[in-house]
């Protein structure tokens, strides 16, 4: 989606606020002893009190309102009788349709005790984030994202997950440019216009950076059990600094 009116920008800032308010609800929430699934009806409950609706469930009959990840899942995990444990990491990913339009953020986090090798991972992660977004400007290649992550990820020791990206959004949740790769993929010559909307989403990994899919059809894990990070947010690309869309 090119979002160029002032009614698309307000529309998709309240779409990408109400899913990272849902989220910081759930991270202030996670608790060890809690299943999956009652923290993902915490996030749902918020999203239908906002107006809301949970963009898995009502685009591809998800089996939950948010996706809620427990390693070595790192994508697309189905939340459930799961107990959380002490210093378990997970990730959740929060995706909505407010209005027509939709947002879609993510991040890792160590639930209680912190892990020091947890830390490390999602701080690495957290910061190229950062970064990457100090990058999106118009005019700039689009493939610069995955320069960046992949560099970032090599040099804090760990790798990109290759099979993860990121996507357009906007009026839908999966949008154009289809795939924001998270590696460097030289003969990758899109450019960032204007007005584009891209949920971008680093994943960093100690493994090889692939993942495989589970039986239930959904969960993605790391093919070699190792434990990864994801952190996400939703912009609109300016002739500047991008508009995050996804803050509380």
């Amino acid at each position: 989606m090119i979002a160029n009116t002032d009614k698309d920008i307000k529309a998709l800032r309240a779409a990408g606020r109400v899913c990272a308010q849902a989220m910081q609800l759930m991270m202030e929430s996670a608790k060890p002893g809690m299943t999956t699934l009652e923290l993902d009806q915490i996030g749902e409950k918020f999203l239908k009190k906002e107006g809301a609706t949970s963009a898995p469930r009502a685009m591809y009959n998800f089996p939950g309102g948010t996706c809620i990840s427990v390693m070595p899942v790192i994508a697309h995990g189905i939340p459930g009788n799961h107990v959380i444990q002490d210093g378990e990491l997970i990730n959740i990913d929060v995706s909505a349709e407010l209005g027509g339009y939709f947002g879609d953020t993510g991040a890792s986090m160590v639930v209680g005790t912190p892990n020091p090798e947890y830390e490390k991972l999602l701080t690495a992660t957290k910061e190229t984030l950062n970064k990457v977004l100090t990058l999106v400007q118009a005019g700039k290649p689009l493939n610069l994202i995955g320069k960046t992550v992949q560099q970032e990820a090599n040099k804090n020791g760990y790798n990109p997950i290759f099979d993860l990206t990121g996507h357009g959004i906007g009026r839908q949740l999966h949008d154009k440019p289809s795939a924001i790769y998270n590696f460097h993929k030289p003969d990758d010559r899109r450019i960032m216009d204007k007005g584009m909307v891209l949920a971008i989403e680093p994943f960093f990994t100690t493994g090889q950076g692939h993942v495989v899919e589970k039986a239930d059809g959904w969960s993605l894990k790391t093919v070699d059990n190792t434990i990864a990070a994801q952190f996400e947010h939703t912009v609109i690309v300016t002739k500047d600094e991008p508009i995050i869309l996804t803050l509380p």
